[in-house]
């Protein structure tokens, strides 16, 4: 691995955090590719979020449901 695929990794978790989401994990292969000729190596990049949505006091405030304790 190189630093540049490390600096990728950094940028893509930066990004996606930057939109509200919290990366829960991330994972770095590099490789080198058996569809090319070539001596460069190629990178896969595999990233686990987690966005929480909605507001927990507006779940809160659904009195309606019967199996809800009060």
């Amino acid at each position: 691995m190189d630093k540049a695929m490390l600096e990728d990794q950094r940028t893509l978790v930066a990004m996606i955090e930057a939109e509200g989401w919290e990366v829960t994990g991330a994972e770095l292969t590099s490789y080198d590719s058996p569809w090319t000729d070539e001596d460069a190596p190629e990178a896969e990049i595999t990233l686990t979020a987690r966005k929480p949505y909605g507001d927990a006091d507006e779940e809160a405030g659904d009195d309606d449901n019967p199996y809800r304790l009060k």
